[in-house]
């Protein structure tokens, strides 16, 4: 069977198999090597990823440990809790929680059963994966407030860059604490001039370019696992 690369994560991982997108330019990468497979729901938290789960990998008994797990939330965590997008808000520390819970769900110890009528018995899922956690991308306010697909009536942006930021630093604490590398977006992008219009079309979602910086970024933490 074929190494497998899960894509896990919102809109933003949903998207990257579009044109031009990171998974459909990770996918050709590893065409001969490798399968991508995409986990990616638009809309989703880390609360609202934790409660499926279960159901959006299969337990180690049904195949081979795939090689890697990208992890890739908080820009909807990091909605403003009291404005339009408040639903989606997940406070800091519990975002943070959420991703070490993740990462020992994909890790650690997971009771399943061998065959019906056995015992249960407790295994390590995937011990041996390489989960990569990924920042939420810096945001662009002023483009936010452009979006014809926001019901926006306070004029002000429903995601801010600061907290975007301050959801970005607890990510790379919660990649540090699990000991599993973790990819600054939210740095990386802002190191170009222009970043707001080049990496994100909506100030938010990814460009061309803003897929070719997260494409990179995965594919260099992958390569230092091999």
């Amino acid at each position: 069977m074929r190494p497998k690369i899960y894509l896990f994560g919102d809109s933003i991982t949903e998207e990257s198999f579009s044109p031009g997108g990171w998974g459909s330019s990770l996918s050709h990468h590893f065409a001969r090597t490798a399968d991508v497979m995409l986990r990616g729901y638009s809309g989703y938290n880390t609360r609202w990823a934790l409660k499926v789960k279960e159901r959006v990998f299969p337990a180690a008994e049904s195949g081979d440990a795939p090689v890697a797990v990208t992890v890739f939330f908080g820009a909807n965590d990091a909605a403003v809790p009291d404005r339009c997008s408040g639903f989606q808000h997940v406070p800091l520390d519990e975002y943070k929680q959420n991703l070490h819970d993740i990462v020992a769900f994909l890790k650690e110890n997971r009771e399943f059963k061998i065959r019906r009528f056995k015992p249960t018995l407790l295994k390590k899922q995937w011990p041996s994966t390489r989960i990569i956690l990924i920042t939420p991308p810096p945001i662009d306010e002023a483009a936010r407030l452009q979006d014809p697909y926001i019901n926006n009536l306070s004029g002000l942006p429903e995601r801010t860059n600061e907290s975007a930021g301050r959801y970005a630093k607890q990510c790379l604490a919660a990649a540090a604490e699990c000991g599993v590398p973790g990819i600054d977006l939210w740095t990386k992008m802002q190191q170009s001039p222009g970043w707001q219009k080049a990496y994100l079309r909506d100030g938010l979602h990814l460009t061309g370019d803003g897929n070719k910086v997260v494409f990179e970024e995965v594919i260099g933490q992958l390569q230092e696992g091999e």
